[in-house]
């Protein structure tokens, strides 16, 4: 989700085109809602009855989350249109299989993804079902808690709730906010305070940060509850970089996003069927050959569990170290596969063998912001 952020970024430069694009459009009528940290009302749906808890929050979801960053895609990394009907397929096919974390955040889109993920909850009747977890964006000029609680309101009003589950900071301050940090986890409390979240967070913290994060917000009166990063067998930086074992000391969840590589470990695309959008030019050839003793590894995981795709064992893959994974989807069939990933776990040999494969393929690029 960050390196979304790094392509776009240049797309909306200025301050007051980031307002245009996502503080400054006014809300429409929207009825009050009550987002109750509740399981999928599909008693028999999986994402029902396989579930984690989100660090010391108190909040219990689904295992496997939705990510919603390509749903109103403006700045086009993922595609050259946009297809709301598609979406709300998605988002049904999510409710049904019983997956109720949905992640977005108000620079997905630059406002689109979150109005659609309202839309589609109030469409759908459905919001009491959804645990919403959005992002601020800590842009240059923002550098207060205020800004942190503004943004929060704003984002609010687009999905239409009074409250989400989780609201994490989306990358840590830099340039002009580069001192801003202890501010942001500041607002991120006052937001927890004021009754506008259940949990707070943030996405792209190195080790230290993480520590520290949990430090302050503790002090606070509340908890650091995720820190969501690009985590995948073809980005496994978190195991050696601090992390994951940061996020263990603390009882931190890790939210693992990118957990397909976008769409590099499902096998579905080839030299010949490369996706549109900035992020083709992640599947060069070279990359593909590069890729495909993993894959094979993996094709062979899939049969030993009964016939599961490439993408279901990644999913799960990132479930057994103990990561809440986030795949994103833009279609109801590619939610089901993703719901194909939960009820079931990799064996402890299936796991290191895929360990043992991934730690000789060349690492993917991670985004700059989990190293500043």
């Amino acid at each position: 989700m960050a390196a979304a952020l790094y392509h776009s970024l240049p797309a909306v430069s200025t301050r007051q085109q980031w307002r245009n694009a996502i503080g400054s459009r006014p809300a429409a009528q929207r009825r009050p809602h009550s987002l109750a940290a509740q399981a999928s009302a599909a008693p028999t749906a999986v994402g029902a009855t396989d579930r984690v808890k989100i660090g010391d929050s108190g909040l219990e979801v689904s295992a496997v989350g939705l990510g919603a960053w390509s749903w109103g895609d403006r700045s086009r990394y993922w595609g050259n249109e946009l297809n709301k009907p598609d979406n709300l397929t998605a988002y049904k096919a999510m409710v049904e299989a019983g997956i109720d974390f949905l992640d977005t955040a108000e620079v997905y889109g630059f406002g689109y993804s979150e109005e659609w993920v309202g839309e589609f909850m109030r469409q759908t009747g459905t919001t009491s079902q959804v645990q919403i977890c959005t992002k601020f964006a800590s842009l240059p000029w923002r550098q207060t808690p205020g800004s942190v609680v503004g943004a929060c309101r704003k984002s609010l009003q687009r999905l239409g709730v009074p409250k989400v589950a989780l609201y994490i900071q989306h990358w840590p301050g830099f340039f002009l906010n580069a001192f801003s940090n202890d501010a942001f986890l500041e607002g991120l409390a006052q937001c927890y305070e004021q009754g506008l979240c259940e949990a707070v967070g943030a996405s792209n913290f190195n080790a230290e940060r993480t520590r520290k994060a949990a430090k302050l917000l503790k002090s606070r009166g509340t908890t650091f509850s995720s820190n969501q990063v690009q985590y995948s067998l073809l980005y496994r930086a978190p195991e050696t970089n601090g992390v994951l074992e940061a996020c263990r000391e603390k009882n931190v969840m890790l939210v693992a996003y990118s957990p397909l590589c976008q769409g590099l470990l499902t096998g579905k695309y080839s030299k010949d069927n490369r996706p549109t959008g900035p992020r083709a030019q992640l599947f060069t050839e070279s990359r593909y050959q590069s890729v495909q003793a993993l894959l094979d590894c993996m094709r062979a995981v899939a049969q030993e569990q009964g016939g599961k795709t490439l993408a279901q064992v990644a999913i799960n893959w990132t479930m057994c170290k103990g990561a809440l994974p986030i795949p994103g989807a833009k279609r109801a069939e590619q939610v089901h596969e993703i719901a194909g990933a939960l009820g079931w776990r990799l064996t402890d040999a299936q796991v290191a063998e895929l360990d043992a494969v991934s730690a000789k393929v060349p690492r993917s690029t991670g985004a700059p912001f989990e190293n500043w």
